[in-house]
């Protein structure tokens, strides 16, 4: 193989070129190598923290879930209290009044009682005076009669 000028130019067209490159061309292929390169890393650290997040947001959910349950469980548990108690309340006014109806009743059943005795003894009375008018009028003889006069009038 013969060197010649045609080979020569070559190589020093070559190593002009490859000057060139090295100078002109490579430092700004390389910075934006360089900026790809770290805007990827950038990118997987921020996936990498996201997909962490996600993980922290899905925990914290979980919790938040399981303290929702507690607290409604919670408040479950206090309404059934108060419902008792409402009951139990509800219970005792209605016990507290029945007993005052029965009161009432009772005390109204004995002024009945009482009216029905005074109605009574004063139809026995008019009964009895009747009778005895009757009796009186039928068996008494006037001198007996003057005589038991006399004799009461005696005593006072």
């Amino acid at each position: 193989m013969d060197i010649n000028a045609t080979l020569i130019g070559q190589a020093v067209w070559f190593g002009l070129f490859i000057w060139f490159t090295m100078k002109f061309v490579w430092p700004p292929l390389q910075r934006a190598m360089h900026e790809r390169q770290k805007q990827i890393a950038d990118g997987l650290a921020a996936a990498e923290r996201g997909r962490q997040e996600l993980e922290q947001a899905a925990k914290r959910t979980e919790e938040i879930l399981v303290e929702a349950r507690h607290k409604a469980q919670e408040l479950l548990v206090q309404a059934d209290k108060r419902a008792s108690q409402i009951v139990e309340e509800a219970k005792n006014v209605a016990k507290t009044e029945g007993e005052r109806l029965l009161t009432g009743a009772k005390a109204e059943i004995e002024q009945e009682v009482f009216r029905a005795k005074e109605a009574l003894r004063t139809q026995v009375a008019a009964l009895v005076v009747a009778g005895a008018e009757q009796i009186l009028n039928r068996e008494v003889d006037a001198k007996v009669h003057a005589e038991l006069l006399t004799q009461i009038q005696g005593r006072f």
